[in-house]
C-alpha cells in the first residue's frame, strides 16, 4: 500500500464527503501509545516518550485501495481521553475505529467498555478494530484470549509501536474497512445527517423563490409526512472482512 510522508493538517470537515476520503480515529485511556503507534506508521523515525497527547493532531496519508488513490485523516486526541470522554466532533463522519489499551495496565481494558459505548452512541456500524500494544514488554500476553473482542466481534490485534509488529498491518486493515464502509454505509446517523443537509437545501430554495413573488398573493398551507423514518440498528461485525486475521476466541487464557 503505496503512502506519502503524512504531517499535522489544520482540521477541514468539508473534505470528508469527498468520494475518495476517509477518516479514522483512535480512542483509549491516556498514555496506552495511541500516538505512538501513529507515529510508527506514519512517520520515518519513532521516539519512546512518557508524554500524554495535549493537542488534536490530525495527519494526511495517502494510501492506495483496489487501484485507487485514497486520502486518509487520522485523527489523535486532544488529551480528552482523561475525563474519559471526547467531544462529540471527534466522532463526526468517522469512517473506521482503532480502540487501544495497554497490556500491561489492566485497567485501561477495563476502560474498553465505556470507550465502546460512546462509539457506538456517535457511530453505530463503523468498523472498530481492538488493538493490545506494548506486548515487546510481555509477548505471554499474545497467549490471553479478551473477552471483550470475543462478546463484540472484534477483530483483535496484538501489536508493538515500539518494534513495529503487527503495525503496518493494522493500519492497512483500518483504511481497508474505512473505504469499505464508506461505499457500504448503512450508518442511521448518516441518513439523518443527509436528510438534514437536503432539507436546509430545500428550505433555502424555498425562501428565495417565496421572496420573490408578490406580497399579496394567497398561501395555502401544505400538508405532508416526512420519509425519514426512525429505525433500531444493530452493531455490525467487520472481524469477517479482513483476511488472515486470527479470530480472538483461538487464543487460550482468558481475559
Amino acid at each position: 500500500m503505496a503512502s506519502d510522508r503524512a504531517k499535522p493538517c489544520e482540521l477541514d470537515q468539508e473534505k470528508y464527503d469527498a468520494d475518495d476520503n476517509v477518516k479514522i480515529i483512535c480512542l483509549g485511556d491516556s498514555a496506552v501509545g495511541k500516538s505512538k503507534l501513529m507515529e510508527r506508521f506514519l512517520m520515518d523515525g519513532f521516539r519512546p516518550q512518557q508524554l500524554s497527547t495535549y493537542a488534536l493532531t490530525l495527519y494526511k496519508h495517502t494510501a492506495m485501495v483496489d487501484g485507487k488513490t485514497i486520502l486518509v485523516d487520522f485523527w489523535d486526541t486532544a488529551g480528552q481521553e482523561r475525563f474519559q470522554s471526547m467531544h462529540a466532533s471527534y466522532y463526526y463522519k468517522a469512517h473506521a475505529c482503532i480502540m487501544v489499551f495497554d497490556v500491561q495496565r489492566k485497567v485501561t481494558y477495563k476502560n474498553l467498555s465505556t470507550w465502546y459505548t460512546e462509539l457506538r452512541e456517535f457511530r453505530p456500524e463503523i468498523p472498530c478494530i481492538l488493538v493490545a500494544n506494548k506486548i515487546d514488554a510481555d509477548i505471554k500476553m499474545t497467549q490471553k484470549s479478551f473477552s471483550f473482542a470475543r462478546k463484540f466481534s472484534l477483530p483483535l490485534y496484538f501489536v508493538s509501536a515500539a518494534d513495529g509488529t503487527n503495525v503496518v498491518k493494522l493500519f492497512n486493515d483500518a483504511i481497508r474497512l474505512a473505504v469499505s464502509y464508506k461505499h457500504n454505509s448503512r450508518d442511521f446517523m448518516d441518513e439523518v445527517l443527509q436528510e438534514l443537509e437536503v432539507g436546509q437545501a430545500e428550505m433555502l430554495g424555498g425562501l428565495k423563490k417565496t421572496a420573490s413573488l408578490q406580497r399579496d398573493v394567497e398561501r395555502k398551507p401544505v400538508g405532508g409526512t416526512c420519509s425519514l423514518c426512525l429505525r433500531p440498528w444493530k452493531c455490525q461485525s467487520h472481524a469477517g472482512q479482513i483476511q488472515g486475521q486470527a479470530s480472538p476466541t483461538a487464543l487460550s487464557t482468558e481475559l
